[in-house]
């Protein structure tokens, strides 16, 4: 099966404490004024479903899930 790494958005409502972003290892996060942006790199879409489940889990209301678009490759030189 391919590798299906991918970049994710997700936004969720409120500011997270930083007890709760370490929740989300590996990713990033940005506060706009009413909502988190948890950003990064999701393996595939199983730890994807893993992620929605900790973010329900951690009882956070989920506003948006978005897939980044992949970034352009860069022709390499022959």
């Amino acid at each position: 099966m391919p590798h299906e790494e991918a970049s994710y958005e997700i936004r969720v409502r409120g500011r997270l404490s930083d007890s709760l972003m370490a929740a989300f290892e590996g990713m990033r996060a940005s506060v706009e004024p009413v909502e988190t942006v948890i950003h990064g790199p999701v393996q595939d879409q199983a730890a994807l479903y893993g992620l929605l489940d900790q973010i329900q889990a951690l009882g956070l209301e989920l506003i948006e899930v978005r897939r980044l678009p992949d970034a352009p490759e860069v022709p390499r030189p022959e």
